[in-house]
């Protein structure tokens, strides 16, 4: 990651409008603009929806006994303003008459419409409690699963802080509808379509004169939708550059302070939550029109049913329980409609949260598992490496390897040099299988590598990088990374084979000792140490070394490099370095330039040969003088 100078040029302020992308990355920039387009839009909208049922279907028995609670609740919910009208026009009379059993019955049956109404009402919070938790577990566990099954490709583009936006913002707005808001909307829509129902059986006149408001209700609702959608999205995007800039500062804190820019990250931070604070702001005001908005069309039709309803019941053409109970339906009508302004915020959240995580479920695997795989070959013998006519490129108009020819006998050590972006390590990717070759094929004892299943592929290869990541954890639980189910004795064994269990048994707690987030506790060296103890465990049947002794000083490359004889017999190894010392116990030197191989022989051969390797061999030998 480049640290720009402190300073900004004068009248300029470039970083800010930056991170309006995802980072600094204008691959991420054009992705997400492209993800913006009403097509776009429109497709994730659709795949939302898809992946919202796939996560309902295994539920739909108790979906099905949830909705059956709720009808239950609605219509006891109902039946309040329909006794009320009984027991004016119904009981009343009786009662002057010193006949109290009909308001008895009439007041015992709202007494029996509540408890059904809180019985409903507390088993579906309780059903619908449980359906909501198990999808949200579904949905966690499908989304950081597809994040381990995506290709090293998108990881390198799909920065870490959009992925902790989706697995923590994005699922928080869902779970935030699922506890406290999904119920109330379904319940509301439920009591409009009741409502609305009940009050043309009632008195069709009076229901006329109401829906002389629904022009005006309608065109409010469709703008609030609308508007709604939009800035939701927004806000969705403002969260999610807040974490990845937070996520990215983070993680390079120590270049930030080393190069002065806490100011500047900060300068960064601000305009970024600025923009997250004006685009909630902005949702906070669609709301604040549209549920005012609401209440002041209910109050005004409830003022004009009041009059209308009384002029018809002085000319004796309805009664007065059916003008209470219109007023207390039409009361009914309008409340949930002001609610629903309310949770109508938690939804767009949550729809523009699922249509975040439906795109990144959308997302295929650069390298796919195969169809019908292909078992690699047991016994000795094993770990010829082929490349038939390679040709790669991370861009289309950008080839690193352009037909690439080579057999790497099985047992042979070939060390690969050459200049920065001459290919070594994307050959070393493309036999981890992390890219498939955009044509010819990488063949390991003959079987295509595309054609091998996954887990057969990292149990026969291992990739050992400068920078191996050491997770929390203690040092023995990271060197049986590879063979989870290696005891302790084979941990050590290990360890003592490329020369750690010295420096591990000097830690506090040995073997037990924590390494903290990132191998924290652990130098460089103790770090590359316990990558190799990691490699060593796992026996595989192909090692890939890429620049794994460059981060180890002097005395511990030494312990290493006699280690090395251990580590590479009887396996094939190809091993990526800079340094040497480390390409001299190769059986074998390729010299790449251009993604191409240059020169091609035993290191003693090459550097007797007066080539780039004898060149380079030469300079190496002056610098230990």
């Amino acid at each position: 990651m480049s640290v720009p100078e402190q300073a900004d040029p004068p009248g300029e302020e470039p970083e800010v409008t930056r991170w309006r992308g995802t980072a600094t990355d204008p691959e991420a920039d054009r992705s997400q603009a492209e993800e913006s387009t009403p097509e776009a839009v429109a497709r994730l909208r659709r795949h939302s929806r898809s992946l919202l049922a796939d996560l309902l279907r295994p539920h739909r028995r108790r979906l099905a006994a949830a909705v059956g609670l709720l009808l239950a609740q609605n219509a006891a919910a109902m039946a309040g303003p329909y006794l009320v009208m009984i027991g004016i026009d119904r009981a009343i009379a009786p009662l002057r008459a010193g006949n109290p059993g009909p308001l008895v019955a009439v007041a015992g049956a709202f007494a029996a419409a509540a408890v059904t109404e809180y019985a409903a009402r507390r088993g579906f919070l309780a059903l619908s409690a449980r359906i909501g938790q198990a999808v949200l577990l579904d949905l966690r566990q499908r989304v950081f699963g597809h994040f381990l099954r995506l290709s090293v490709g998108f990881h390198e583009r799909y920065t870490s802080g959009r992925m902790v936006s989706r697995l923590t913002s994005d699922l928080d707005s869902i779970a935030e509808l699922v506890d406290g808001g999904i119920d109330s909307l379904v319940l509301a829509g439920l009591s409009i379509l009741s409502v609305a129902a009940i009050l043309l059986w009632l008195d069709l006149p009076l229901a006329a004169v109401t829906l002389l408001a629904f022009p005006f209700l309608f065109w409010l609702s469709r703008w609030f939708a609308r508007a709604s959608a939009s800035a939701y999205r927004r806000t969705r995007e403002a969260v999610a550059l807040v974490i990845v800039h937070f996520v990215e500062s983070m993680r390079g804190i120590r270049a930030v302070q080393a190069f002065r820019r806490e100011a500047r990250n900060q300068r960064i931070f601000v305009a970024l939550g600025e923009d997250y604070r004006s685009s909630s702001l902005h949702a906070f005001r669609l709301i604040a029109t549209y549920s005012p908005a609401i209440k002041l069309i209910g109050n005004v039709t409830v003022a004009v049913v009041l009059c209308y309803g009384g002029w018809r019941v002085l000319g004796g053409r309805t009664e007065v329980g059916v003008l209470a109970a219109f007023l207390l339906y039409l009361r009914r009508f309008f409340e949930p409609m002001q609610e629903l302004s309310q949770f109508y915020n938690s939804l767009q959240s949550a729809t523009a949260a699922l249509e975040k995580l439906a795109g990144v479920l959308d997302e295929r695997p650069a390298v796919a598992e195969p169809a019908r795989p292909v078992p690699l070959p047991t016994g000795a013998g094993r770990g010829e490496l082929t490349f038939g006519a390679v040709s790669f490129g991370y861009r289309a108009d950008t080839p690193i390897l352009a037909g690439l020819e080579l057999t790497v006998p099985a047992g042979q050590t070939v060390a690969l040099i050459g200049p920065t972006g001459a290919g070594k390590s994307t050959i070393a990717k493309l036999v981890a299988r992390f890219h498939d070759p955009d044509a010819g094929t990488v063949r390991l004892d003959g079987i295509d590598l595309r054609d091998v299943r996954d887990t057969d592929l990292r149990r026969a290869v291992v990739l050992v990088t400068q920078e191996n990541h050491l997770f929390s954890g203690t040092v023995a639980e990271n060197i049986r990374f590879g063979r989870p189910d290696a005891d302790d004795d084979a941990v050590r064994a290990a360890a003592r084979a490329i020369g750690a269990h010295e420096f591990i048994a000097a830690l506090p707690e040995g073997y037990g000792t924590q390494v903290h987030r990132r191998g924290g506790r652990l130098s460089a060296g103790q770090r590359q140490l316990v990558a190799f103890a990691r490699a060593f465990l796992a026996d595989p049947t192909v090692l890939v070394l890429d620049e794994a002794t460059s981060a180890l000083d002097v005395p511990t490359e030494r312990m290493v490099q006699r280690a090395l004889s251990t580590i590479l017999r009887d396996r094939t190894a190809l091993v990526i370095a800079h340094r040497l010392s480390t390409v001299e116990t190769a059986d074998r030197v390729l010299v790449l330039d251009g993604g191409r191989i240059v020169e091609d022989g035993p290191p003693g051969q090459l550097a007797d040969a007066g080539g780039r390797y004898a060149a380079l061999h030469r300079q190496w030998r002056e610098s230990l003088l």
